[in-house]
């Protein structure tokens, strides 16, 4: 079956597509990358999805609008990468404003904008969408959904294998080995901290809003990196938090920045000079390694780490990675076939191609939540509905 994938993540930036073809057995597809494409976002619209989602006020109207033009941002991305229209389904994320993870006061809950069924009479495809909802209502975090998906279409090796994902926040999936006592463990993830969000929020301050990130991590490589300020960062009470976990924008957002601005800030004239931004985006840029790097060795050791999302083509982060994580090899999963911006469309993909075949995309063990669960809400055209299960498997049973 070809599903396209859809997907637009903290960092507001813009939509990537994949379109994919899945057959075979479910927990084990054999699937291929057909296309891909990227859709970036208006720098307007990207700074209204950040405002609003850190809680800037808005009316029902303007909510309303900004629902309706990241539903056309993700069909341009979807015309983009299957002009011809190809896919029996599309799996779209949505664009997260507001997530609040599970707590013992209170259950989690998360708000992807999308106005599902206005997209499905858009591409003419049915849309599966609104994918944390089912997890989150059995006690679960809502994410991060990726990691099954990571273990469906990579391999197992030897050894734990880690997978990064350097989007607006970092997250990890440790795949269980192939053999020895450790392969029947469940699969693991979780959302580390910060990857992209304070850096890019720093870059837009420092550079009054004429840069949106710091490409290739060029401005940031020019300043020095305040280690001790570090230390004390990492003892904060999410980074020392286990798993289950999962966070965004609304604790590593524009005030937590300023916040951490304010104490290099001090550090600085303490040493006796003002903060220059490329001192402060060092920090920022190394914090996001060492959480990384701080997570990895509290868990399984693995072999070696695999690296997508928009971080990885910062070289100053892959190589604070790399120095940080002694003894990983520290790899783009990029040399695996799927690019930098390809993984979570893909999985959101893969996600949709199981809920059409009735089969659990969530992982308990990841998320925390009771059980299981079919993910995603489907939204058909007009007149259109889903192919039989038999027909969407490619012949062979879930």
């Amino acid at each position: 079956m070809r599903v396209l994938g859809l997907m637009s993540g903290t960092s507001a930036d813009g939509v990537d597509a994949v379109l994919a073809a899945f057959e075979g057995p479910p927990r084990r597809p054999r699937w291929r990358l057909l296309s891909r494409a990227s859709h970036p976002y208006p720098a307007e619209l990207q700074r209204q999805i950040t405002a609003i989602g850190q809680g800037a006020p808005c009316s029902a109207s303007e909510l309303l609008e900004l629902g309706e033009a990241i539903t056309e941002g993700q069909a341009a991305a979807a015309r983009a990468c299957d002009p011809t229209g190809q896919a029996a389904l599309v799996g779209c994320h949505g664009q997260t404003l507001w997530h609040r993870p599970a707590s013992e006061e209170r259950p989690g809950n998360s708000w992807q904008l999308l106005q599902g069924p206005r997209l499905a009479e858009r591409l003419q495809r049915p849309v599966v969408f609104d994918f944390r909802a089912a997890d989150l209502a059995l006690g679960g975090q809502g994410a991060p959904l990726v990691p099954a998906a990571d273990a469906a279409l990579l391999p197992a090796i030897g050894g734990w294998r880690a997978l990064l994902n350097l989007g607006g926040i970092a997250n990890l999936t440790l795949l269980p080995p192939a053999s020895g006592p450790d392969r029947q463990r469940p699969v693991l993830g979780w959302d580390c901290g910060p990857a992209n969000t304070l850096l890019d929020l720093a870059v837009q301050r420092f550079s009054d809003g004429r840069l949106r990130f710091d490409t290739d991590g060029a401005w940031a490589s020019r300043g020095r990196i305040n280690e001790s300020r570090l230390h004390r960062w990492l003892q904060e009470p999410y980074l020392r938090q286990p798993p289950p976990k999962s966070t965004g924008r609304e604790l590593f957002g524009a005030e937590d920045l300023e916040r951490r601005l304010a104490e290099l800030e001090a550090d600085a004239l303490q040493a006796g000079a003002p903060l220059q931004p490329e001192d402060a985006l060092a920090s920022l840029t190394a914090f996001s390694a060492a959480v990384v790097a701080q997570d990895l060795a509290a868990s399984p050791a693995p072999l070696e780490l695999l690296v997508a999302g928009g971080g990885a083509r910062n070289r100053l982060l892959m190589g604070e990675l790399q120095r940080r994580c002694r003894g990983l090899q520290v790899r783009p999963l990029a040399e695996l076939g799927i690019g930098d911006s390809d993984r979570e469309a893909l999985a959101f993909a893969l996600l949709a191609w199981w809920h059409a075949l009735g089969v659990p995309g969530s992982l308990p063990a990841v998320t925390g939540a009771r059980r299981a669960a079919v993910l995603g809400v489907c939204a058909h055209p007009p007149g259109r509905q889903l192919p039989p299960r038999s027909a969407a498997s490619g012949g062979s049973a879930p």
